[in-house]
């Protein structure tokens, strides 16, 4: 049996937007052709305008709202007598134009009619539901309507002096009512029009909220990823600096934290997840609070890391992920501490008495998750009296100079931090002005994350 066509009127509502009689059911005529790829491509035109360049597709825009000003308004009209005297007067949009007019008489034709060129529904509620009669749910259609069509404007048609029914389907999530036997052309026209802005607003309304959602879990995401250093009751002074990779990002690979044992020993470490993306940070969240953890219940040095790599290998999505890792553990009395490198650059010491330079390194064991059973040697380095202590990711030494392809690696970095504390800066503002040479050397932002910890030590 061959599926039946819907009727279309007899109104200025010919799919191809001329205000010409439709021709009587049985066959197209030549000016009911189907439209050219110049019209489908004036809709998405349309939709760019609206969605903007970085809106996912489908991102909760009204279908067509914006098309509205480049092409004819569709009304698709759900009846279940549309053979019957007609209920739509003929309409025009506010330019004048032809509102153009689908009609279906049940929810499958709908279905089938429903394509991206609709603008609005208008929707009879006596229709029946599928499935659902009006007693057990006078709203049914509606709500089924609704689910069918979460992302345009519906407009809901009943009886007149039914206005409480009227009332509770704008409550369900109709735009607006309107009376079967009061409608006419203006009325029904610039119904169409504020539904169709109506759903517009709504719909940015909630792309704002589900926005400041996500910025919300974003910044809970970042507090985890940039935690609160536990250095109650130390005299030690602590600083950090964390810059992303990834553009508009707020999590990266890198992760970083420092806590001090019930002892009055300082423990901090700063550690860097192969890549930088979503994934790679949440794996840092997860290796930071293993550490600050195992920390805390006392473990330290090789065995620490032992324990981490195995965190790490049952995190990871891939096998070839790995992790760089740096923890010293600063005695009680500041003077001395002991220093553990998986894989990760040695940290950078500043003295009164001696020039910045890096602690030894020739002991350095491998990145966790590379090599199974792997060790990682205690270096015992002693600090002195006063001093500062910077630990800091690869992505501080691995931006560019200039336009070549030389990096500032290492040794630039110590003679950068030579300057810059030579010029009197300090904690916060150290960190903050070695990020912003760096970035400043490389020509722009770095590609890779950045995270710096400072700790000092002033008698």
């Amino acid at each position: 049996m061959p599926v039946p066509i819907p009727r279309q009127r007899a109104i200025p509502a010919v799919e191809g937007g001329q205000a010409q009689a439709a021709p009587a059911v049985g066959g197209p005529s030549k000016e009911e052709a189907p439209p050219t790829d110049d019209r489908n491509d004036d809709r998405n035109d349309a939709k760019k305008a609206t969605v903007g360049d970085n809106a996912a597709p489908g991102d909760g825009v009204p279908h067509g709202v914006s098309a509205a000003t480049h092409t004819n308004l569709t009304l698709l009209l759900i009846e279940d007598d549309p053979t019957a005297a007609p209920i739509v007067p003929d309409l025009l949009d506010s330019a004048g134009k032809p509102i153009r007019v689908r009609t279906a008489r049940n929810l499958t034709e709908a279905e089938r009619l429903l394509t991206d060129d609709v603008h609005c529904i208008l929707l009879d509620l006596a229709l029946p539901a599928p499935g659902r009669s009006a007693d057990e749910d006078e709203l049914a259609v509606l709500k089924h309507v609704l689910e069918l069509a979460p992302r345009h404007a519906v407009l809901a048609l009943t009886a007149s002096g039914d206005a409480e029914r009227g009332a509770e389907a704008v409550r369900v999530g109709a735009q607006d009512y309107l009376f079967r036997d009061e409608l006419d052309g203006r009325l029904l026209s610039r119904a169409i029009r504020y539904a169709v802005e109506r759903k517009r607003s709504d719909t940015a309304e909630r792309r704002l909220a589900e926005g400041k959602l996500r910025a919300q879990e974003n910044a809970r995401l970042e507090r985890g990823l940039l935690p609160t250093p536990l250095l109650e009751g130390s005299p030690l002074r602590f600083a950090a600096r964390y810059r992303p990779g990834r553009s508009r990002a707020l999590l990266g690979g890198d992760f970083y934290d420092t806590v001090r044992t019930p002892d009055g020993t300082v423990h901090a470490m700063i550690g860097d997840v192969c890549g930088h993306g979503p994934d790679e940070a949440a794996l840092g969240v997860e290796l930071r609070i293993a550490w600050r953890a195992l920390t805390l219940a006392g473990l330290c040095g090789d065995e620490l890391l032992s324990t981490l790599q195995q965190v790490l290998e049952h995190e990871r999505d891939d096998d070839e992920i790995f992790a760089t890792l740096c923890t010293v553990d600063i005695a009680p009395d500041g003077r001395r501490a002991g220093l553990c490198l998986a894989g990760h650059p040695a940290p950078l010491i500043a003295r009164p008495d001696r020039p910045a330079r890096l602690l030894p390194y020739d002991n350095n064991g491998p990145a966790l998750g590379l090599l199974p059973g792997a060790r990682w040697p205690r270096m015992q380095v002693e600090l002195g009296a006063e001093w500062s202590l910077m630990l800091y990711t690869d992505g501080l030494i691995e931006g560019r100079i200039g336009e070549g392809r030389e990096r500032l690696g290492q040794d630039g970095m110590v003679e950068m931090i030579r300057r810059q504390l030579s010029e009197g800066l300090r904690g916060e503002e150290l960190l903050r002005a070695a990020v912003n040479e760096v970035r400043e050397l490389n020509g722009g932002e770095l590609t890779d994350d950045v995270a710096v910890v400072l700790l000092d030590r002033v008698p």
